[in-house]
């Protein structure tokens, strides 16, 4: 996976209290390929989108200066529902790196630290204060420091987040499960070297 550093971007306020997968990426989507060049389209689909398919002008997303959009500022509960790992996909084809919230669906969560995408708990009250800031100066910019663990708001407030130190560095040094494993690839070679002396009937 991409690994995550340092991220400043357009951030996008989405005031949707238990925004659930569904909405993330509604399941008619879930059988598409993950390499699909349309898999950008079917993030918030239901919400960006109405039922010809024509944008819905009013949704934050389809607003010209929140359409770069690669951090979102999110309610409570981000990402409750189901556990499906399209959601995080979808957010990732879209171009979103880092969701903040008060809280995130749990699965959700490890899904996006297992892909790419930082979830980044912050107390309510911050998330609420960043999305007000994030309505009243569209296009303004977030900065998200993983290795210093912070968040900079568009009036320069800095709030710090926590993150286990594991899921920290794996995401630092773009590790997945395929990738930890491959970490320990000559212990697993000298194994079977090993195995093959002793057992070369089992080969």
């Amino acid at each position: 996976m991409q690994a995550f550093t340092t991220l400043e971007a357009v951030a996008a306020p989405i005031d949707i209290v238990n925004c659930d997968t569904d909405q993330i990426i509604p399941a008619r989507f879930l059988r598409k390929d993950f390499e699909d060049p349309d898999y950008p389209s079917y993030f918030m689909h239901d919400l960006r989108f109405d039922e010809a398919g024509a944008e819905r002008p009013d949704f934050i997303l389809n607003q010209p200066a929140y359409r770069d959009a690669r951090i979102i500022v999110a309610d409570e509960n981000w990402g409750c529902g189901s556990s499906r790992e399209g959601a995080v996909v979808a957010l990732l084809a879209y171009g979103v790196r880092c969701v903040i919230a008060p809280s995130f669906g749990d699965i959700h969560y490890n899904n996006g630290m297992k892909n790419g995408m930082l979830p980044v708990r912050l107390p309510a009250a911050d998330c609420e204060a960043l999305r007000a800031q994030l309505h009243e100066s569209p296009g303004a910019e977030i900065a998200v420091d993983l290795a210093a663990q912070t968040v900079t708001g568009p009036d320069g407030t800095t709030y710090g987040f926590d993150i286990g130190a594991f899921d920290k560095h794996c995401m630092l040094n773009g590790l997945d499960d395929i990738s930890l494993t491959f970490e320990y690839r000559e212990a697993f070679d000298a194994y079977e070297s090993c195995r093959k002396q002793e057992t070369p009937w089992l080969f």
